[in-house]
């Protein structure tokens, strides 16, 4: 369940964004389940439909849900967005570390033993 506190430092877009993929990682949301409109989840929530519809885009672009026009917002497959991105870390720092010439297992600079 999201709980949006508003006395937080923390963006009610940012709590709902983090929350939201803590419940997806925990399986509380799985993947496949079609999520509330952007102004149901701002009524259910008290926030303003901008403050989700921001925190929805984000999770689309981190490849957590995805918009399907006007079937709806799902949740994708739990793990493929994330793992995807994560894959696609550590290959572009594999390949930072070959471009500068780096040994993985020396120093953290070129030349230290």
């Amino acid at each position: 369940m999201i709980v949006i506190d508003p006395r937080s430092a923390v963006p009610p877009f940012e709590q709902l964004r983090s929350q939201f993929i803590d419940a997806v990682s925990s399986g509380e949301i799985a993947g496949g389940e079609k999520l509330p409109t952007v102004r149901r989840l701002a009524e259910e929530l008290g926030l303003a439909p901008g403050t989700v519809a921001r925190a929805y885009k984000e999770l689309e672009a981190s490849g957590i849900i995805e918009t399907r026009g006007r079937n709806g917002t799902f949740v994708l497959p739990q793990g493929d967005g994330v793992a995807r991105r994560a894959q696609q870390a550590a290959a572009d720092f594999a390949a930072t570390i070959r471009a500068l010439r780096l040994d993985p297992g020396a120093g953290s600079r070129p030349g230290d033993p």
